[in-house]
């Protein structure tokens, strides 16, 4: 039986004579084996030639085409104490709805009446501002004056001045003649004097003529003395033309300067005015904020901060809305070495996480819980992850995505590419090749336009 020996049982004894032997050695039990394996390796063969669709497969997520879509924090723009909760978590709101109630933490706004008080301030000081330019004008008006009576002044001055050369000349005329005169009565006097030496003229013609000669000198001095004051009158009236320009210079550069600080006053009023009114504006809104509301119509997904008193700071997460109205999308992450494969409106299978599907990534037409979908988006740089991210939209000529499909539910997704032999794939797959640079026949150069 172990055959140990070379002595075989079989050529004594026939077997074949025993009822055991019967069973055993009488029936051909490899036949069907043989013809099971015949018939296997020539279904493998002809499997081996079937056409397989290559393929890029990958995990991704829900999520939306546009980012205003997507799930979101609602902050607050300043520090507050949560005062009022109008909102339970899976409460459906509408834009504008009042989510919460705060108040103020900062103790320069916990003044009540803050913008009222502003507000008067800034009255006040609009009336000042009227007042300055009231003083501007009236200071204008006054530089005007001085101008115009400085004009006027100047003008009788120098009429002033005219007669005075006039009377200057007059005067010499007279002296010229007052010398004249004295010329002539000198001279008669010495021919008296003469005459009365040689006995023709008495002495009395003498005196007479002597008294001639002093009144003519006494005229002559007097009107030197007036030639003499005619022309200080004319050195005066010249004084005061140049008096009357300093003066009036003064006069104006007092008003004008009063007038640039009048204005340079106003100004800075007008700039106090312009603060507090952007003080006012910042009140109001500061104050529209104390009522946090919603951006955009959503489902309340989770209160981060909660109760009652509790304090936060501007910029930290109060509130997870979902928006009410989006459009699905899946993202989903490819290697480098997958990345130039893809192009925009490229078809891709997706099996979402809930939806139990038969997959054979290679044959999607005996694919079952697969729905279609189009890359709208591929990014240039990758992730953290190191791999690309990849957008996808559904395929409008296919079947529709489910409506229970939540954002940020998993999926998995496959990438069609080119149809190649079985046998050449699994080739490919033990060799570690990429797949064929496939480019699709339509829109591969399209980019994506989304159409409200």
């Amino acid at each position: 039986m172990l055959n140990i020996s070379n002595n075989k049982v079989s050529e004594y004894i026939d077997l074949k004579k025993f009822e055991s032997g019967k069973e055993i050695f009488t029936k051909e039990y490899h036949k069907r084996f043989k013809i099971f394996l015949l018939v296997f390796s020539i279904a493998l063969i002809i499997i081996l030639f079937l056409p397989w669709t290559q393929n890029i497969t990958s995990n991704g997520n829900v999520t939306t085409i546009k980012p205003n879509q997507r799930p979101q924090t609602i902050q607050s723009q300043i520090p507050g104490r949560i005062e009022e909760w109008f909102v339970q978590e899976g409460n459906i709101v509408k834009k504008g709805d009042t989510i919460l109630r705060i108040s103020e933490v900062k103790s320069d706004y916990f003044d009540k009446k803050l913008a009222e008080r502003t507000d008067n301030q800034i009255t006040a000081k609009s009336s000042s501002v009227a007042a300055y330019k009231s003083k501007v004008g009236a200071l204008k008006n006054q530089i005007s004056a001085l101008k115009q009576e400085r004009v006027l002044k100047l003008k009788q001055a120098k009429n002033k001045l005219i007669q005075t050369r006039l009377k200057v000349k007059t005067d010499s005329i007279d002296l010229v003649a007052a010398k004249i005169k004295a010329d002539i009565a000198k001279t008669q006097f010495n021919r008296a004097v003469l005459l009365q030496q040689e006995g023709l003229k008495a002495v009395k013609d003498v005196e007479e003529k002597r008294a001639k000669l002093q009144e003519a000198e006494a005229k002559l001095i007097s009107q030197e003395n007036k030639f003499l004051s005619a022309n200080n009158d004319v050195v005066i009236s010249e004084l005061s033309i140049s008096t009357l320009n300093a003066t009036y210079a003064d006069k104006l550069a007092k008003a004008q300067s009063n007038l640039y600080t009048a204005q340079s006053s106003g100004y800075d009023t007008e700039v106090e005015v312009s603060k507090l009114e952007t003080n006012l504006a910042n009140y109001q809104k500061r104050n529209s904020l104390l009522f946090i509301t919603a951006p955009q119509d959503g489902l309340i997904n989770k209160t981060i901060k909660s109760g009652v008193g509790e304090t936060f700071k501007e910029g930290e997460h109060l509130v997870n809305i979902m928006p009410t109205n989006y459009e699905l999308a899946v993202e989903m992450y490819v290697r480098p070495i997958d990345l130039p494969l893809l192009h925009l409106d490229e078809k891709v299978r997706v099996q979402f996480d809930g939806w139990p599907a038969i997959v054979f990534s290679g044959w999607p037409n005996v694919s079952y819980g697969t729905y279609g979908a189009k890359v709208i988006a591929i990014e240039n740089y990758s992730s953290k992850n190191g791999m690309y991210r990849v957008l996808l939209a559904p395929d409008k000529n296919e079947v529709m995505w489910p409506k229970d499909i939540r954002v940020g539910s998993g999926a998995k997704t496959i990438a069609l590419l080119d149809d190649v032999p079985i046998w050449f794939e699994m080739w490919r797959q033990l060799n570690s090749f990429p797949p064929n640079f496939y480019q699709p026949n339509q829109g591969k150069n399209k980019k994506y336009q989304n159409k409200e």
